[in-house]
């Protein structure tokens, strides 16, 4: 228990064999549940989570358990492979169901910090906020030895994220160390949510619906041997057309069937005018007049829709800046048995 608070940690995992042993041991004490969630992995990780659970009750995610919660520490099997956002519904389930107040999640392959939790929580245990997220951007040193290609990816979805849920003044929409609030967890439809990497992003998307407010916790972007697997050439557009989908959502849920807001009308005029000012541009050469006036309208549009909706949001978000320089974050660097592992795969292309 933290303050008063019950707090559980959500352990996503897939391959995770030699890595979440440990993240299991370093859950820091103050921790009620740890839900340790094996995505149908092909190597040993259940086992590793079975061993390092204790006598906990394993169950599936569709079995039954006698007395599961005896012990600190519930494995849970999927069925199948589903994706990470599965992985952690399985578990924000299991925490709602709990009635937790709390609900955190570290990945299992041992990138996030334990010490750095009690921070990331802080925001919902002072009623400051409903979710509360990692961010490395405003770090120094955080795009040292990033691609290019890799960082205008970064860049792009997080863009593109701000668009899409609302939530304008948010940054590295990617990061993965998260708490929920017991609230957000049952106002929420979780199951609906994506259920595989982007799963934050549309996360985010229905917590704006829902006006929850989403804290930023700065944080020190330390890295160690990390390579990137995700690859950005098919990750950036396949995310995008779920932004987009999650955009125009939000939209309708929001800005017209909740309630109405002449922004979403200024959204799709602008859309309308730019495309069709675009269009007029490419297939006829003659009309550049008519071409560039309908594409500058609809871009004012689209600039005055962006302006409302972020006046909307304004008061949905808070940062906590912490200090996380000099010699904390020389501390942290200095912890090599907590660097990400190299597979050896870096797909920026």
């Amino acid at each position: 228990m933290y303050e008063g608070h019950t707090v559980a940690v959500v352990i996503p995992a897939y391959n995770e064999e030699g890595l979440v042993g440990r993240v299991i041991d370093t859950v820091p004490e103050f921790v009620d549940r740890v839900y340790a969630i094996d995505d149908r992995s092909t190597d040993e990780t259940w086992d590793e989570i079975r061993a390092h659970a204790g006598r906990t009750v394993p169950i599936t995610d569709g079995g039954d358990a006698d007395s599961p919660f005896d012990q600190r520490v519930v494995p849970i099997r999927h069925s199948k492979n589903r994706g990470v956002g599965a992985a952690i519904k399985t578990g924000y389930c299991r925490a709602r169901e709990d009635g937790i107040d709390v609900t955190a999640v570290m990945a299992g392959d041992g990138q996030m910090e334990p010490d750095m939790l009690a921070r990331v929580i802080q925001p919902i245990v002072d009623g400051r906020a409903d979710y509360a997220k990692g961010n490395r951007l405003s770090t120094p040193g955080f795009r040292e030895g990033m691609s290019a290609w890799r960082s205008f990816g970064n860049w792009l979805l997080t863009f593109l994220t701000k668009v899409a849920s609302g939530y304008w003044g948010m940054a590295d929409p990617q990061n993965g160390y998260t708490a929920i609030s017991g609230r957000a967890l049952s106002e929420l439809d979780i199951e609906a949510v994506y259920d595989d990497y982007g799963f934050a992003n549309a996360l985010l998307v229905r917590l704006n619906v829902h006006d929850m407010r989403v804290a930023d916790v700065t944080m020190p972007a330390v890295y160690g041997n990390e390579q990137s697997t995700i690859r950005y050439s098919t990750f950036v557009p396949k995310l995008s057309a779920l932004l987009l989908w999650g955009f125009l959502w939000r939209l309708k849920a929001k800005y017209l069937v909740r309630d109405f807001h002449p922004l979403a009308f200024l959204y799709g005029l602008g859309a309308l005018g730019t495309g069709a000012g675009l269009l007029t541009l490419l297939r006829n050469r003659r009309e550049t007049s008519d071409g560039l006036s309908a594409t500058l309208l609809g871009g004012l549009c689209l600039v005055l829709a962006m302006t409302f909706d972020r006046h909307a949001n304004e008061g949905l978000e808070e940062r906590d800046e912490l200090e996380v320089h000099g010699e904390m974050e020389d501390d942290w660097k200095e912890q090599d048995e907590w660097k990400p592992r190299d597979d050896g795969e870096v797909h920026d292309e």
